[in-house]
């Protein structure tokens, strides 16, 4: 795939993640609880797991020893993508994922040196970082955050002060970026607050990108303003795998399918079968019959 990626001209990331409460026994070795840094399940929401969706189990708190594994087995991912042949890695900071899970304090009540304060809660975020920096170097890991995120049961009662306190401490890692992801509808539905990413902006001296709905027209506002150096998009990627064609060319784009976004397992098990959804939305032309049109373009 990486090579693939490189033969067309383009770079790719991996993206590191560890789930922590989102899991499933069903997942885990031996069935073993699922672990956080404590003991509270998300209060809604299901886990996907090989048989549909199931109900969150309690998941263990991770004792202070143990951390350090965790610690290292990012390190041995950034590892592993190196040896596919990626170009970096982004760490998954965001989305209630295991570091979000440590860094608010819905999720996060412990009393070691990983808990209670801003920064011991941001401690495993630091120390992941550390390690991964350690293997790709400067300027070729990202990371991923997000400050109005609610997503499985996320919620800090101090967002802006949080997150301040990771983004101004991220700064002494030169990253190849820190990126936001802003506030959603779903997000502000479930009680999220809207955390202007302006904020960021000024506390961050590195690479910014944010993410978040965007379309053509507003990322450029958002460019030319200086709000951000990057916008990065997701759902018009699904479903307009040549999202950079249609933009330079000002092409119509594909509308994508929400319904198919987490389909059952099963699929993936028996060989993905067409059954719709993710990898078989249409290109605009193939690449024979494009070429006149980057010539003109040029």
């Amino acid at each position: 795939m990486t090579e693939a990626v490189h033969v067309s001209g383009g770079r790719i990331f991996m993206q590191l993640w560890h789930v922590g409460r989102i899991s499933h026994p069903s997942l885990q070795p031996n069935g073993a609880l699922p672990v956080a840094p404590s003991a509270i399940a998300p209060r809604f929401g299901e886990a996907y797991t090989y048989e549909g969706e199931k109900p969150y189990f309690t998941p263990r708190a991770l004792e202070t020893e143990e951390i350090s594994s965790i610690v290292e087995q990012y390190r041995q991912g950034a590892e592993n993508a190196k040896v596919a042949g990626f170009d970096g890695v982004e760490i998954h900071g965001a989305f209630g994922y295991l570091i979000d899970q440590f860094l608010q304090d819905n999720s996060n009540q412990r009393t070691d040196q990983y808990g209670s304060s801003i920064e011991n809660r941001a401690r495993l975020l630091m120390e992941i970082t550390e390690a991964v920096v350690g293997v790709w170097g400067r300027g070729r890991v990202g990371i991923k955050l997000g400050p109005s995120n609610t997503y499985n049961n996320m919620a800090d009662s101090e967002p802006i002060k949080l997150f301040s306190y990771v983004v101004e401490a991220l700064n002494r890692f030169d990253l190849a970026y820190l990126q936001i992801m802003e506030a959603s509808e779903a997000d502000l539905r479930h009680g999220g607050r809207k955390i202007p990413t302006s904020i960021f902006r000024l506390l961050y001296k590195g690479t910014l990108m944010v993410n978040g709905g965007y379309e053509k027209e507003r990322a450029n506002t958002v460019l030319a303003e200086g709000c951000a150096d990057l916008v990065s998009f997701g759902t018009l990627f699904i479903s307009n795998p040549d999202l950079p064609l249609r933009f330079l060319l000002n092409a119509p784009l594909t509308p994508p399918d929400s319904s198919t976004y987490y389909p059952s397992f099963e699929p993936v098990l028996e060989g993905c079968p067409d059954s719709g959804g993710y990898t078989n939305y249409p290109f605009l032309v193939t690449e024979r019959a494009l070429q006149p049109v980057l010539q003109e373009v040029r």
